[in-house]
């Protein structure tokens, strides 16, 4: 009997797994000094213009204009100086025609200014006269009221994953609290008679460490989430479902990792069938590694089986972990990051299944260039060596080298 009677096309799959997850993580409100990385729950609108002011972009004197018309280092124009804008505070005068005043960079432009010549166009001919040596036009080297941000304007919207340009930028109107998407708690489970926990040595024969609680963990934590190990199971069906049963209630979505047989593969199957509704929508897809990956929602929450091979599992964590865990937090959908490179030597593929290669990147002669990194299934360091992943065509066998590639960002 063959291992699977059919392997889902894999994007198609994971666009109806995603639009079938409709459990949202709740809210909470934090101090915005500690929320970068987390979604934003709410628009946030700003409720005065920045900047406030007129503000000087440079070093130099704000003028009008007018004044400057003509202005050349053969023939500057001469303007009187009345004074200097403080920094912090508005100008205790007003600009008429003829007049200078020296300002700073982010100075308060004063009234009957309109704009700003650039110190270094300029030189002083006596203490109260400065030559003008390059005209300037109406609104040159300013900022004006709310060129950055209109009041009422949504500075910030909803899905948001907050940065630290938007740190800035709420704390630019005084926004200290902020609400986001409170951290998705992820439950994790291992399988397996043969995993043990890292720190058991000697390893006895046949034995191996969990790898994928502790890979997945982290890659949970990058994106505002909070891993829940369940430690290892057994291959013990009773076991696994009482597990996971325990692991969807106290959690946001479930991640298992299965066993290498097929039949470990089919109890993991079974279990997440029983947790719910709809249960499995994808059992095995058309891409590798990954191929035995399983697919499934249950009470309105995720629930991933992925293979025990830490390479298949931590590649996949990267495609279909990650958008899930954005989509709980109602984040906004963000393509994946990626470089464009060319490829270094030939990457080798079987027509038929999609294939995700890594590749370490190096700068030569101006170009980006990708080697693909070698490897055999399950071993993890070639990962490490690795910065970013390939994806061959499913009907291609193969690319050649000297084809320019996305390189998608190991995160």
């Amino acid at each position: 009997m063959p291992e699977f009677l059919v392997l889902a096309d894999p994007h198609q799959a994971r666009r109806e797994w995603l639009a079938a997850i409709t459990h949202r993580v709740e809210a909470e409100t934090l101090p915005t000094v500690d929320a970068v990385g987390r979604v934003l729950a709410e628009d946030v609108t700003a409720a005065e213009p920045i900047p406030g002011f007129r503000r000087s972009t440079v070093d130099g004197y704000a003028v009008r204009a007018g004044d400057t018309h003509g202005a050349s280092e053969s023939l500057p124009a001469y303007l009187t100086l009345v004074g200097e804008v403080p920094m912090g505070a508005a100008a205790p005068f007003s600009l008429g025609p003829g007049q200078a005043a020296l300002i700073h960079t982010g100075g308060m432009v004063p009234p009957g200014a309109d704009a700003v010549v650039m110190l270094e166009h300029t030189q002083l001919s006596r203490a109260d006269e400065v030559e003008v040596l390059r005209a300037v036009a109406v609104g040159e080297n300013i900022i004006e009221v709310g060129e950055d941000v209109a009041a009422g304007q949504v500075i910030v919207p909803a899905g948001r994953r907050l940065r630290s340009p938007e740190i800035g930028g709420l704390m630019a109107l005084g926004r200290t609290q902020v609400r986001v998407a409170r951290r998705v708690r992820v439950g994790i489970i291992s399988t397996g008679d043969e995993v043990v926990p890292p720190d058991t040595r000697p390893l006895a024969p046949g034995q191996v460490r969990d790898i994928n609680s502790y890979t997945l963990s982290a890659v949970v934590q990058q994106w505002a989430g909070e891993p829940v190990r369940y430690g290892i199971v057994p291959d013990d069906e009773a076991a696994l479902l009482t597990t996971a049963r325990r692991a969807l209630a106290e959690t946001d979505m479930v991640i298992i990792t299965a066993g290498s047989s097929a039949s470990t593969r089919d109890m993991t199957a079974r279990v997440i069938d029983r947790l719910g509704e709809p249960g499995v929508l994808a059992h095995g897809l058309r891409t590798k590694p990954g191929k035995p990956t399983i697919l499934g929602v249950a009470q309105g929450k995720p629930v991933v089986g992925l293979p025990g091979n830490p390479v298949s599992a931590l590649v996949n964590t990267q495609w279909l972990v990650v958008p899930a865990l954005e989509r709980l937090q109602g984040a906004e959908a963000r393509p994946w990051p990626r470089w464009r490179a060319v490829l270094a030597n030939h990457a080798p593929s079987e027509a038929g299944r999609e294939e995700w290669i890594p590749v370490h990147l190096r700068e030569e002669d101006g170009r980006l260039w990708a080697d693909v990194v070698f490897y055999k299934s399950n071993l993890i360091f070639r990962l490490v060596a690795a910065d970013g992943l390939i994806r061959v065509p499913t009907d291609a066998t193969g690319l050649p080298a000297g084809t320019e590639v996305d390189v998608f960002v190991l995160r």
